[in-house]
Parts: C-alpha cells; structure tokens; sequence
C-alpha cells in the first residue's frame, strides 16, 4: 500500500496553515495576509488569494497586482497577498517555459482553488487535490514539452522530500559524468541542479516542522545547522523556516 503525501494543518495565533505535498509539487496556505521578501525559488510559484489580491514587486519595475499570479522559476522578486491565501509550487519540468510571470483573472483563480477543493482555508482538514490542480492549471498554461528522460530523473531525484543521492551518483545513475549532467539539467530547465537539490532539502524540512524545532527539521533533512535552512529558506522563499508554522510572514531579519 502507498503511503500517503506528507500534509499538515495547524492552528496558530488565531492563524490557520497548511502544507501538502506531492510529487512534484507542494501548497502552502496560510489564513491571513503576507509578505516576503525578494527571493528567487528554483520552481514555480502560483499565488492564489481567496478574497484580496497578489503583488509581485521586481528590482527597476514598478509592482503589479492581480487576482493570482505564476511566477516562473529564477525570478528575483518579492511578493505579497492582501488576504487568506494559497501557494503552489512545482517543478521546473512541470510548466512549458517561458512563461512569465502570468497574472490570473479572478475566475481562474476561482476553479484553481475549486480544484484543490479548498475555496477557503477553514481548517476542515481535507487534503489537497494536487493532481487536479495541476490538470487544471495545465489548460492556462499548455502542457509541457517532453524533456530528456535524464533531466526528468535528475530533477525527480533532487526535489523529492527525503534521502537524496549526490549529483555523481544520479549521473551516474543516467550515464553522464556530473558536470554533464549538471550542464544538461541546467539548459534543458533553466534551474541548477545544485539548487533544486536544496529545494528538495527546503521541503523536507518543511514536511517536518509541526512538532520539532527548526533545528531538529534541519538536521532530519541534511541541512548542516539551522542557520543553514534559515538562510536556505530566505533565498528560496522570502521568509523564515519559523514564520511557516507560525505566519504570517513578515521577511523581518529578527526572525528565527
């Protein structure tokens, strides 16, 4: 029997959050308003606010508010909802390239969280459907371009919570030597293999954090220290390993 996707619920603050996971993909959601700071994650990111709206703010630009918005992997920004909302994240293979960032209309947004079955996050405790999410996305955006069967493996093996094995060992696993690997992951999505190797990190750390201290979820997930996952998720996510389970974000250096 298959185990079932890592997910979980809490009850902080007067605050609802939640995490769930897959292969593939991962939603965060959180019950209030927030706002991290510039960041680039290695996937993509797909805000989805239940009543406000999205902003996404770049370095030179002036900032864009939507009813949702996609925001492609790479891309140095910061961002903010102004009301309850919920957060996909998928793997670079997952989307077709190229694509933005998009802003959603309202109605997009709405059958997005139709499909995750969570139009609210009211602490009902159903689990995502991430599956059809997906499905559902994939008619906004078009389906993805086959990639490489090896570049697929290597950003599988690095970006799924748990073990994961070094980049000569899944080269070697593909046939490559590593730097060739590294070099066709790398042109093939846009992302360094290095990077999306602590992703994987990022959410298995994430997966554990309800019931453990932020030290404790590092080392379970390979991270040297919780200063390394604190500045891990700082650069991936804008804000706190600590201010996941806590919310909502704020991106303030005094957190922990």
């Amino acid at each position: 029997m298959l185990a079932p996707p890592p997910a979980w619920t809490l009850e902080r603050n007067d605050r609802r959050l939640l995490f769930a996971a897959d292969a593939g993909m991962a939603l965060f959601g959180e019950s209030a308003a927030s706002r991290v700071t510039r960041h680039r994650h290695p996937v993509w990111k797909v805000v989805l606010p239940v009543d406000g709206l999205a902003l996404i703010g770049r370095e030179g630009r002036r900032p864009v508010a939507a009813a949702g918005l996609i925001v492609p992997p790479e891309l140095a920004h910061t961002c903010a909802a102004s009301s309850a909302y919920l957060a996909l994240f998928l793997d670079p293979t997952l989307l077709r390239p190229g694509l933005g960032p998009l802003l959603l209309d309202s109605a997009s947004v709405r059958r997005l969280r139709a499909a995750l079955g969570l139009n609210r996050i009211d602490g009902s405790g159903r689990t995502p459907d991430l599956a059809a999410a997906y499905a559902e996305l994939v008619t906004r955006t078009g389906v993805a371009p086959s990639l490489d069967p090896r570049v697929t493996h290597a950003v599988r093996c690095s970006t799924l919570p748990g073990h994961h094995p070094s980049i000569p060992a899944i080269a070697a696993e593909v046939g490559l030597s590593a730097a060739r690997l590294r070099t066709l992951v790398r042109t093939s999505v846009g992302v360094p293999l290095a990077r999306l190797r602590r992703w994987g990190r990022l959410r298995a750390a994430i997966t554990v954090l309800p019931g453990r201290s932020v030290a404790a979820a590092a080392a379970e997930a390979g991270f040297a220290d919780q200063a390394h996952l604190t500045r891990t998720a700082r650069d991936l996510l804008g804000r706190t390993p600590l201010s996941l389970t806590t919310g909502p974000a704020s991106g303030g250096a005094g957190q922990q």
